[in-house]
């Protein structure tokens, strides 16, 4: 079994190396290419081609052999793709020769798929980190907007209580010095009243009897 994972995975990096090498252009031939191995093993056969389709733009047609039995598109737990039911087996108890594989594929494009998946995971990536970058920038900015309309907020409101305790001391002083006015007119007026009583005491004296002597 270990040898036989091996040479699939060689067989694997060949069959690439062959599909890149095949012009897909070319009028002679049109870019088909044909598979066979000698072997009934999944492993170097349906696993093989399966790989195949899901790294380049290729597809499986049709090998034109009407003997036969058609490929595996499944195989205990593993499931291929739909169009290996187009390649063909061979087996000895079957068809009275040598055990054999055969898929015709044919190259539809240089591209390669994944490669091209990379880049369109890399594309979205950057473009996601572009637009959370950009989501986090606006937020930062309402942030900031929000914190500088607070303290804008607070301000004012320590200009408004500022103001309103300087007139409450402006109305503190003013009630004051209209006290000071109000003491300093009315005290002189009582001082000066009992002054007066004083005096209109000291001026009304009876006056004295004098005797009348006689000549």
């Amino acid at each position: 079994i270990p040898d036989v994972l091996r040479c699939a995975h060689l067989q694997k990096e060949l069959l690439v190396a062959a599909i890149d090498a095949l012009n897909h252009k070319s009028k002679k031939g049109g870019g088909y290419m044909v598979y066979s191995t000698c072997s009934v093993a999944v492993a170097e056969n349906e696993e093989v081609v399966n790989y195949l389709l899901s790294k380049r733009d290729v597809k499986l047609v049709d090998t034109g052999l009407d003997f036969g039995k058609p490929g595996f598109t499944r195989f205990e737990h593993k499931r291929f793709h739909p169009s290996l039911a187009l390649t063909r087996r061979f087996y000895p108890h079957v068809h009275n020769m040598d055990g054999f594989y055969v898929a015709k594929i044919q190259k539809l494009s240089d591209s390669r798929k994944g490669e091209e998946d990379k880049k369109k995971e890399d594309a979205t990536s950057n473009d996601v980190e572009g637009n959370e970058v950009e989501a986090k920038g606006e937020k930062s900015k309402a942030e900031n907007n929000s914190k500088s309309n607070e303290n804008k907020h607070k301000n004012s409101k320590k200009k408004k209580g500022k103001k309103r305790s300087e007139a409450s001391t402006d109305e503190i002083n003013a009630e004051e010095k209209v006290s000071k006015k109000r003491a300093k007119i009315s005290y002189p007026t009582i001082k000066k009243q009992n002054q007066q009583k004083k005096k209109t005491n000291a001026k009304i004296t009876k006056p004295r009897r004098m005797k009348v002597t006689g000549m």
